[in-house]
């Protein structure tokens, strides 16, 4: 731990820009929270799937928990009806400008200027190292989808899947199933 908080204090990155913009240097701030990550109760084990989730927890916020907003913003007359903190409007305020000098127009910072400026996912997926998001997705589906066919007793077998539709009708409008209801009621022979 006490590493990590000597090399959090040594790390700096000059930003790119700094012709348009000036000189920047970017640092982690003073807030660095290092702690080990425990065990939940007494005896319990540390297992993968705790420090997974314990990863996944932090990892998947996304920029709307600082108070980003979910839509584009298409014109900067835009921003000022924004409902957001003023913190957040001038980073998204920022984004929007520094989108706007040709330095920075291939980063596409003003079509992500709600989102703070990222828009991408937390994590990136390499197709020729790894594989890709979508391929997870079709995996956990089907995997669940195994699983429920397991819990309902039909695991195993074939599963038929009927690819055309049409369309055989409906049934009864209110209309005609209360018609219908009192012919029932009745019971005779049609037209007695």
């Amino acid at each position: 731990m006490d590493a990590v908080q000597v090399v959090v204090a040594r790390v700096r990155v000059v930003a790119p820009g700094a012709d348009v913009v000036g000189a920047r240097v970017l640092r982690f701030g003073d807030q660095v929270d290092v702690r080990p990550i425990v065990a939940f109760g007494a005896g319990e084990r540390l297992t993968s799937a705790a420090v997974a989730g314990y990863i996944a927890k932090y990892a998947t916020k996304g920029a709307e928990s600082a108070g980003a907003v979910d839509g584009r913003i298409h014109q900067a007359r835009e921003l000022v009806m924004l409902p957001v903190r003023a913190h957040v409007l001038r980073m998204i305020s920022t984004c929007w400008w520094l989108g706007g000098l040709p330095s920075f127009e291939p980063l596409g910072l003003r079509r992500w200027a709600h989102m703070l400026g990222y828009g991408g996912h937390f994590s990136t997926k390499s197709r020729r190292y790894s594989t890709t998001l979508t391929a997870l997705r079709e995996a956990r589906a089907e995997h669940r989808a195994e699983e429920q066919r397991t819990a309902l007793g039909i695991g195993g077998r074939t599963t038929v899947t009927i690819g055309q539709w049409r369309y055989a009708g409906r049934g009864y409008s209110p209309e005609a199933a209360l018609l219908a209801a009192s012919v029932r009621e009745v019971g005779g022979p049609h037209g007695a």
